[in-house]
């Protein structure tokens, strides 16, 4: 499936696990969210357990942008995207990498930032409205995901689209991933994940999980990720078969590394992504600090350190 060249694409980042506004380590590619404004600290930028980006892309003179995902709580990511000035009423499109309240919990703020610009598109696979969908920790122990239906998004006037394929976005420079095979043999799912399907309990596969992926000219893919449940590796797989460019740019996201269930395939997981040789590897919110050690060890070169309110910039 084509995916057209751009001359640039950002990535500004509304909301990840971590914030440090002492960073100094602004460049062409990092811009960090400063606490300065009229030369007096004024605010902190917040992070929370979520993920938030407003990704544009630069193409022949023209620019366009998309929400990928909606953080947390209900104005986590949203007072970010004041604070730093971000124009969400330019948005095209709205896109959910999968049906988990740490992506979810924002939209209703969000959409009331968009009130007066109706049609939008939302754009997300059908399997993030699954319900109830819950943690299964033990047989009397089960953390559940709150409701999150399709009148939540279709009252809010956005235009749903739900699609297991892949879907062009921003006039074909960008691409909604649909459901991502799973090839690997180590990338196995979250083993605690269950739905309740017609009254029984079953493993949930999260099959809703998703991403975005963008064509940076002469640089490769920029492929992005909300929590990686179909795996990262897969999901980069998948992001060069449906665009046939082989070359990576970027690869950024929530690689979901974190906890007992994942840092054994940490090790395996980074070899991939070194085998794969992008310019940029920018893991986020669920990758687990163990997993982002070891990626900036092994990645030096290679390695950008995310956080809430930083804006990165890919050029041709």
């Amino acid at each position: 499936m084509r995916i057209l060249e751009a001359d640039k694409v950002e990535i500004l980042t509304l909301q990840d696990n971590y914030i440090d506004v002492t960073a100094l380590d602004n460049s062409a590619i990092i811009q960090r969210a400063s606490p300065l404004k009229d030369m007096q600290i004024k605010s902190s930028i917040l992070a929370e357990h979520g993920f938030s980006a407003l990704v544009s892309v630069h193409a022949e003179g023209k620019s366009s942008s998309l929400l990928f995902d909606f953080g947390f709580s209900e104005d986590g990511a949203a007072r970010n995207a004041a604070i730093l000035g971000a124009d969400i009423h330019s948005v095209k499109a709205m896109v959910l990498s999968h049906g988990h309240s740490d992506h979810t919990g924002g939209l209703m703020r969000f959409s009331a930032m968009l009130k007066k610009k109706r049609g939008v598109e939302f754009v997300c696979h059908p399997g993030v409205f699954m319900r109830p969908r819950y943690l299964k920790f033990g047989e009397e122990i089960k953390v559940y995901f709150p409701e999150f239906n399709k009148d939540t998004v279709l009252k809010r006037g956005f235009k749903l689209v739900e699609t297991k394929d892949p879907y062009p976005l921003l006039d074909g420079h960008a691409l909604f991933l649909g459901e991502i095979p799973r090839v690997t043999d180590f990338e196995k799912g979250f083993p605690i994940a269950h739905r309740e399907e017609h009254g029984l309990e079953k493993w949930d596969a999260i099959e809703d999980d998703s991403g975005l992926v963008l064509n940076v000219k002469g640089k490769g893919l920029v492929i992005l990720t909300g929590c990686a449940h179909a795996g990262i590796v897969n999901t980069i797989r998948h992001a060069v078969n449906i665009t046939g460019v082989e070359k990576v740019c970027t690869v950024m996201g929530g690689f979901h590394l974190n906890g007992p269930f994942f840092e054994p395939i940490i090790e395996r997981t980074t070899e991939e992504l070194k085998a794969m040789n992008p310019l940029f590897v920018v893991p986020t919110h669920c990758t687990g600090r163990k997993a982002i050690m070891h990626i900036e060890k092994e990645m030096t070169g290679h390695f950008i350190l995310n956080m809430s309110g930083t804006k990165l910039t890919f050029t041709a």
